[in-house]
């Protein structure tokens, strides 16, 4: 069987096996030209990881022969019987590492046989030789060293090169033998650009008028019209809501309404206004400890308030006032760090340099919150304590971003500190009730410092702290995100994980140099998205060669424009925006949309203002997706099935999957098929060719001009369902017997049920859900 990749690149270029040949942890990516150029971190460490650390590792419980492989001066040290060592600097040939390595002894070699771990191969033997030849230097993990600018690398092509973006992909396809692909066609890169900014199908008329547009900065002023609509925010705030687990009910059995959503129409106005990520971050975590805060900062601090909260009574308050606030831990560290900490909150890290005294000290900052562990039963209120009230008067000035439709009192859960700090203990085995020794609050010493000189021991200190410049992983983390958002796949694969057991960057230059770029450009995100999406990379077409194909599967090196299925939410976007039904109002409470009968009910305590599921009507039934109603114990179930988030924790990736419910759902959903009728009674009254009626629907849904083959067949298929329609008018009504929106007038029921079948099939096109 062939590996991957062909072994020359493993040894000429350093790029490694993917985990699918050898099981190395992500892919090896410094250049081997000579010993000194072995590096510990993206070379020897996934050797390590894969075949030693399993009894040579973090994990004390699993330890053998007392050695640590992942610590310089454990490895250097003397083993057992005082005479070997495991590594000596410069000298493989009297190095146990290399020597058992090397054996063909089953009772000596390592891995042993027993450990099912697989032997090493030449490649890997040849590096950790050389590496222990030229010193055996251990590295800072490189998540954990603050990011530099290097230098743009050279390459062949520069006339290529869009921005400096390009300079360092084309370096790495150049590494590896591939070349770019050419770029898409200017119908499918609106396209693509108006999922990535604004969640939408571009309407007909900005497909014409791009078209039209012969300009030498064409392309230039579509991306600043696309990013200059409400509809941008709304698509940035989508990634944002699975990060803070945003929904519309506490979740747990009672599971009944809250009313965070006027936190959510601020995470849209924060995008569209283009607040700096770093203010984004501080006003989110400690906006309430700022000097004087007014409503809105306050009003921000309810990120941490989205978590799940118990309304049941008979509950223990403290066993949850902690798990509040270990959802909270969890949540700063996974989505804004990209660090897995969780897993100190009961003993030391196995794998990442955190220990469960560093947990705490982490837990810390957001102990001394006035939140209670239990603020009265089902149906008490839609915010708990502490709460912040939005008066109508509040919504006409500071607050005029908050959609309220009525003249009553908004309340959302907030952050809001104790008089006095609440002590802080280590929890033994993570168990609530079994405190242990007192810890003061301090941000991660392995990150970086938390200098009490510069940073309050509270929440806006650690603010400032994440925010720092010198903070090796907020910036790195969120350009990772952005990346992952417009690519499908993070310049580190392991979004949520930074951490030791994390994949390596893929293009660890370019991500440092943008992390240092975004961040000396006062954080600015529009920026930052401007950049990558008008970079020569981005532009690429998304076909896929046999050689492609077989070197980059996974399109790693980023030889060709990203090809995936569109995020949920714009699912329901596109069907809605190209059939007209689409409600384009930003903000406001969350709607229910069409659902099928007795699921709701089947999973409620029968109890509470969401015993049972009341649909909306009229024009909230067309809102956009990321204003359906979510709710903890049963998520909206056509977004589920399409990998959406069910926001019950912090979410930084969502999985990709491709199921037979997916296609269940685009040929049975109401909203698809009323749509379909929608669109098929307004160009019934046309009279145009039914040809011209095809290749104008067929370019508004799929935002290009059908060819001359797939004209033919949907006409070809119309025509089939018109005969049969016609000879039973009452099948044709009983098709357009759909959805709550009102019917055409004077409509051929016959024409207009075929044409809707023609319509339903152009929407579950594969083409019309994919981004290419």
């Amino acid at each position: 069987m062939n590996a991957p990749f062909p072994i020359k690149y493993v040894l000429l270029a350093g790029i490694g096996i993917l985990v699918a040949g050898l099981g190395w942890k992500g892919l090896v990516n410094k250049k081997v030209t000579s010993a000194k150029d072995i590096s510990y971190n993206y070379q020897i460490r996934p050797i390590l990881s894969d075949k030693c650390f399993a009894c040579h590792g973090p994990d004390a419980n699993k330890r053998e022969a007392g050695l640590r492989l992942d610590m310089a001066d454990n490895a250097y040290a003397p083993l057992e019987d005082k005479k070997k060592f495991a590594i000596v600097p410069g000298n493989p040939a009297a190095s146990e590492v290399y020597k058992r390595i090397t054996s063909t002894d089953p009772g000596y070699q390592m891995p042993t046989p027993e450990s099912h771990l697989g032997l090493l191969n030449e490649g890997e033997i040849d590096l950790i030789k050389n590496w222990i030849a030229q010193g055996a230097r251990y590295e800072q993990h490189w998540a954990f060293a603050a990011p530099k600018q290097a230098k743009l690398p050279e390459v062949s092509d520069k006339d290529w090169c869009e921005n400096e973006i390009d300079r360092f992909t084309l370096a790495k396809m150049e590494e590896v033998g591939l070349a770019p692909n050419d770029p898409a066609t200017r119908e499918q890169l609106l396209k693509r650009l108006a999922i990535d900014l604004t969640g939408l199908a571009p309407s007909l008329e900005i497909q014409r008028k791009f078209a039209e547009d012969n300009s030498a900065n064409a392309y230039e002023k579509i991306v600043d019209n696309l990013m200059s609509q409400k509809a941008y925010g709304e698509k940035m705030a989508i990634h944002w809501l699975d990060i803070a687990r945003f929904a519309d009910s506490y979740g747990y059995q009672n599971d009944d309404v809250r009313t965070q959503w006027a936190w959510r129409d601020w995470v849209i106005h924060a995008f569209n206004s283009n607040m700096p990520y770093d203010r984004f971050l501080v006003w989110q975590l400690a906006g309430d400890l700022l000097p004087n805060p007014n409503k809105e900062q306050i009003l921000a601090t309810a990120f941490l308030r989205n978590h799940k909260i118990t309304e049941e009574d008979g509950v223990i308050p403290e066993e949850y006032r902690v798990e509040y606030h270990l959802d909270k831990t969890k949540t700063f560290s996974s989505g804004l760090l990209g660090l897995t900490v969780e897993c100190a909150q009961c003993h030391d890290h196995k794998y990442d340099p955190v220990s469960q005294e560093d947990y705490y000290r982490l837990f810390a900052f957001f102990n001394s919150s006035k939140e209670k562990g239990f603020d009265g039963s089902a149906g008490s209120g839609p915010a708990k304590t502490p709460v912040l009230t939005i008066s109508s008067s509040d919504t006409k000035n500071l607050l005029n971003f908050i959609n309220s439709k009525d003249t009553a009192r908004i309340v959302v859960s907030v952050m809001g500190e104790d008089d006095q700090p609440r002590p802080a203990h280590v929890l033994n085995r993570g168990v609530y009730d079994a405190p242990g020794k007192v810890v003061t609050a301090s941000a991660l010493p392995a990150v970086m410092k938390f200098d009490t000189t510069k940073y309050p021991r509270n929440r806006l200190g650690l603010a400032k702290w994440t925010t720092s410049k010198q903070n090796p992983l907020t910036a790195r983390v969120f350009v990772n995100q952005i990346w992952q958002e417009i690519f499908g796949r993070g310049l580190v694969k392991s979004t949520g994980d930074f951490g030791m057991q994390g994949e390596l960057p893929s293009h660890p230059e370019l991500l440092d140099w943008l992390a240092v770029d975004f961040m000396n450009h006062g954080w600015n995100i529009k920026r930052l998205i401007r950049q990558i999406v008008t970079s020569a990379t981005y532009r690429q077409s998304s076909g896929m060669t046999e050689e492609k194909k077989n070197k980059d599967p996974e399109n790693i090196y980023l030889a060709r424009g990203a090809r995936y299925r569109v995020p949920a939410e714009s699912i329901r976007d596109i069907i809605l925006s190209t059939s007209g039904l689409l409600n384009p109002e930003i903000g406001g409470p969350s709607v229910k949309p069409y659902q099928p009968k007795g699921i709701w009910e089947a999973t409620t305590a029968n109890r509470g203002s969401l015993a049972k599921y009341i649909q909306d009507t009229d024009s909230a039934l067309y809102r956009r997706g990321l204003y359906t109603f979510i709710k903890l114990t049963l998520p909206p179930p056509a977004m589920i099935i399409f990998d959406a988030s069910n926001r019950d924790h912090c979410e930084v990736k969502r999985q990709k999957t491709n199921t037979p419910l997916q296609a269940l759902v685009m040929l049975n959903d109401p909203t698809v098929l009323e749509a379909s009728r929608v669109l098929a009674e307004q160009l019934s009254a046309s009279p145009a060719s039914v040809d011209a009626k095809i290749s104008e629907v067929f370019q508004r849904i799929v935002c290009r001009k059908p060819n001359a083959g797939e004209t033919q067949l949907l006409v070809d298929y119309y025509k089939e369902e018109l005969s049969t329609f016609s000879k039973s008018k009452s099948k044709a009504g009983a098709a357009l017997n759909i959805g709550d929106s009102k019917h055409g007038q004077k409509v051929d029921v016959a024409k207009a049920a075929a044409m809707m079948r023609v319509i339903s099939t152009i929407y579950n096109m594969e083409e019309t859900i994919t981004k290419s």
